[in-house]
C-alpha cells in the first residue's frame, strides 16, 4: 500500500471510533493494530511497544507530580492560596475571577496538570464566586480556563512528555515555561475584567495591610513549594524527576504534621486517586506511541512535512497552520496523546523551518492546552462541571472569552520567540 493508503486507513479509522466512542487511548491501540495487520507486519510487536514506550525514567515524574498536587490540595494548600491572593487582587473588578486564575497559576507550579488543578482551585473559587453575585457558568468557566496554566507553568507533565519525545532538557523546559504561564494567566485575567465589567462582578471586600500580611504567613509553606522544587532543578541538587519525589515528600509533611489536614483514611484516598490518574495517563501514553510508531515507520509525517512545506516556504504561514491544525486536534484529543502523535509529524517541518525546539515546546503545550477547555471535549470543562453542578451547554457560552484570550496568547507565544527563549538564555540553558 502507498503512503496515502496507510495515512487514509489510519487516521480514517481513529475518526471513526472517535464518533462511535470508544475511548482514545482504545482508539489509538485498535487502528494502529489495523495497519499493522494490513501491512503484514508482525503484531507480536505490539505488547512490546506498549511497555517500552512508557519505560523511561523521566516518566517516573509523571506519578509523583500527580501526588503531589494531590497532597497539596486535600492538605489545606489551596484554600491558603486562595485567601492571600485574595487579600491582595480582591479589590478588583472581577476580582474573584481574578484570584481564580492567579490561585490556578500559582497552583499550577504544585500540580503539572491542567486537570487537578481545576479540581483543587474550582473546589475552592466557585463556590465563592456564586455566592459574591457571579452567574455560576461564567464561575465554572473562570477555573476551567485557569486550569490550563497548570500544563504551562512547570513542572508540567507535557513538557517531561515533550522532553522525553524529542530529547530536550527537561530542566530547560520547565525554565522556558515560566513566561508564557505568566503570558497565559495576564491574558486571561484581562477576559475576565472585560466580563465583569459588562456584566457588573464588582467585590467591595479590600484586605488592609494586618490581613495581608496574616494571610501571607499562613500561606507561606505553600509558596515555598515551587521555590523548593524548581530552585533545587535549576541549581542542579536534583532532577526534575527527582524533584517530583522531594514535592511528594514536602506535600505529605506539611499536609499530615504542620498543617494536620490529612489523616490516614484521607491519605488512602489520596494514593488511590493519584495511581487512577496515573493509570489514564500512562495507557494514554502506550497508545499513542504505538500510533506514532506506526507514522514513522510508514514515514507518514515525512510525507505531511513534505505536503505541508510545498503549501508555502514562509516561515508565518507556515507556523499559523500549524497553529490552526493543533487547535483542531487539541479540541478532540487528551494533551498527552496530542504530544506523542503530533510532535513526530511536526517536529521535522519546524524543524526544517529553524524552529528552535523548546520555542516549539511551547508553541505546541500552549496551543494543545487550550484544548482542555474546547468542547466538546475539554477535560477541565468537564472537571468544572462536576465541582460546579452545571451543563457543558452553560459552560461552553461562558468559555468562549476566554479561548479568545488564550488563542491571543498561542499567536504571542508563537511569533515572540524571546517570550520562550529568554529565561533558559538567561540562566545558561543549552538551547
Amino acid at each position: 500500500m502507498s503512503q496515502a493508503q496507510i495515512a487514509l486507513i489510519l487516521f480514517g479509522t481513529l475518526i471513526v471510533l472517535f464518533i462511535i466512542k470508544v475511548p482514545v487511548a482504545f482508539s489509538l491501540i485498535l487502528s494502529s493494530v489495523l495497519v499493522l495487520y494490513l501491512t503484514g507486519t508482525g503484531l507480536e510487536m505490539v505488547p512490546k511497544r506498549l511497555f517500552t514506550s512508557c519505560d523511561s525514567f523521566s516518566f517516573m515524574a509523571v506519578p509523583f507530580f500527580l501526588l503531589a498536587g494531590t497532597l497539596m490540595s486535600q492538605g489545606g494548600i489551596s484554600e491558603r492560596l486562595c485567601t492571600f491572593i485574595n487579600s491582595i487582587f480582591g479589590r478588583l473588578p472581577g476580582g474573584l475571577g481574578i484570584v481564580a486564575i492567579v490561585a490556578c497559576a500559582f497552583f499550577a507550579a504544585i500540580s503539572g496538570s491542567g486537570a487537578a488543578t481545576t479540581a483543587a482551585i474550582g473546589g475552592m473559587m466557585i463556590p465563592e464566586m456564586v455566592k459574591h453575585g457571579y452567574d455560576r457558568d461564567f464561575s465554572a468557566a473562570t477555573s476551567a480556563s485557569g486550569g490550563c496554566i497548570g500544563t504551562i507553568i512547570p513542572p508540567s507533565i507535557p513538557f517531561v512528555t515533550y522532553g522525553v519525545l524529542t530529547g530536550c532538557s527537561v530542566s530547560t523546559l520547565f525554565m522556558a515555561g515560566f513566561l508564557p504561564g505568566i503570558l497565559m494567566a495576564i491574558c486571561l485575567c484581562a477576559a475576565v475584567v472585560v466580563v465583569s465589567m459588562k456584566n457588573g462582578y464588582r467585590d467591595s471586600y479590600k484586605a488592609s495591610g494586618a490581613e495581608i500580611w496574616s494571610s501571607f504567613k499562613r500561606a507561606l509553606l505553600a509558596l515555598l513549594m515551587p521555590v523548593i522544587v524548581l530552585g533545587g532543578i535549576y541549581a542542579g541538587i536534583f532532577t526534575p524527576t527527582e524533584a517530583a519525589v522531594v514535592a511528594v515528600v514536602y506535600g505529605f509533611v506539611v499536609g499530615v504534621f504542620i498543617y494536620r489536614n490529612i489523616d490516614l483514611k484521607l491519605l488512602l484516598r489520596i494514593l488511590r486517586d493519584a495511581a487512577v490518574s496515573t493509570a489514564q495517563i500512562m495507557i494514554l501514553i502506550c497508545a499513542a506511541s504505538l500510533f506514532g510508531y506506526v507514522l514513522t515507520t510508514n514515514r507518514i509525517p515525512d510525507m505531511i512535512a513534505s505536503a505541508v512545506l510545498g503549501l508555502s516556504s514562509n516561515k508565518i504561514v507556515i507556523l499559523l497552520l500549524i497553529n490552526v491544525m493543533l487547535l483542531i486536534v487539541g479540541t478532540f484529543m487528551d494533551t498527552t496523546a496530542a504530544l506523542i502523535i503530533m510532535v513526530p509529524i511536526f517536529y521535522p517541518i519546524v524543524t526544517e523551518l529553524g524552529v528552535n525546539p523548546v520555542h516549539f515546546a511551547m508553541i505546541i503545550c500552549t496551543n494543545l492546552a487550550v484544548g482542555q477547555v474546547t468542547p466538546p471535549f475539554g477535560c477541565n470543562l468537564f472537571v468544572a462541571c462536576g465541582v460546579a453542578g452545571v451543563g457543558l451547554e452553560g459552560i461552553a457560552k461562558k468559555i468562549i472569552p476566554f479561548i479568545v484570550a488564550l488563542v491571543v496568547c498561542v499567536l504571542l507565544v508563537t511569533y515572540i520567540e524571546p517570550i520562550s527563549l529568554f529565561l533558559p538564555t538567561l540562566l545558561g540553558a543549552a538551547l
